[in-house]
């Protein structure tokens, strides 16, 4: 891979940022993590791609664990859950 620990994880901030600033779009993900939670960190992985931000599931995993915020870390519990 041609991206740096650094990059990636920086680029799963920078999506995580760009997610949360669309209040719809995040309450979309959060219900599709109810119900497909494996479907969710996929969509989140496109939306990255499509953002240019590639991201992996287990990024956007590690991303969310280092977050002090108990509705993301409820969403990465349900989305785990499903995996």
């Amino acid at each position: 891979m041609s991206s740096t620990p650094e990059s990636t994880s920086s680029h799963a901030a920078d999506l995580y940022a760009l997610i949360s600033s669309n209040g719809d779009l995040t309450q979309e993900l959060f219900r599709q993590a109810l119900q497909d939670p494996s479907g969710a960190l996929e969509r989140i992985v496109a939306i990255g791609a499509r953002e240019n931000l590639p991201v992996t599931s287990a990024e956007v995993k590690a991303h969310i664990a280092t977050l002090d915020d108990s509705a993301s870390k409820q969403w990465l519990l349900k989305a785990r859950g499903g995996l």
